[in-house]
């Protein structure tokens, strides 16, 4: 008698995925803009606008259809110093700037939402901080890169074998250490 085999359940399409990380929480709506315009480097350059376009925007798209969103990918040499900006234009004329130079994308998201998030942003806000979650996906990431960047900083400071052997010995007996191998199973 042959084996009988289990149902074969498909993986998630890449339609799911896609609108799964468009309804990821939480829900980037604007309030009271007309256009937003983004100014960034075509390539080499300003990689926290570049992330910022490729993994925000689609979700601040989608929650706001009627908004006007330009990207100018500018062509820029290695001799050229400007920033990245993006320009925020407010429904009674206003403009605002924000300047995207040296940030991470979570980063600019949220100086964004700061800016034209309105209520529902300001207490999905202080809700995450009470609860001591991240206010937005991916932010976790940053917080590790900005202390991997302290330590190295820390480090680069000791100029005596000495005190990197110190340095060392700190690390390896502090307590927010992980175990890893045996001694993460053993008691």
């Amino acid at each position: 008698m042959p084996r009988r085999r289990g149902k074969f359940i498909p993986p998630p399409s890449h339609l799911s995925r896609i609108l799964e990380h468009l309804n990821a929480g939480p829900r980037l709506a604007l309030n009271g803009l007309r256009r937003i315009n983004l100014t960034y480097a075509a390539r080499n350059d300003h990689m926290g606008a570049r992330h910022f376009v490729k993994e925000e925007l689609p979700r601040i798209r989608w929650a706001n259809p009627l908004l006007e969103i330009a990207v100018n990918r500018v062509p820029k040499t290695r001799d050229e110093r400007w920033a990245p900006q993006a320009t925020i234009e407010f429904q009674d004329g206003t403009t605002s700037m924000i300047d995207m130079s040296n940030k991470w994308s979570t980063s600019i998201a949220k100086e964004l939402m700061d800016i034209a998030g309105g209520d529902p942003w300001k207490a999905y806000k202080s809700a995450a901080l009470a609860a001591g979650h991240p206010i937005l996906p991916g932010e976790e990431k940053e917080q590790l890169a900005q202390i991997t960047k302290r330590r190295k900083v820390t480090t680069a400071k000791a100029s005596s074998p000495e005190e990197l052997e110190a340095q060392v010995q700190d690390m390896l007996n502090a307590p927010s250490r992980p175990k890893a191998g045996a001694a993460a199973i053993l008691p």
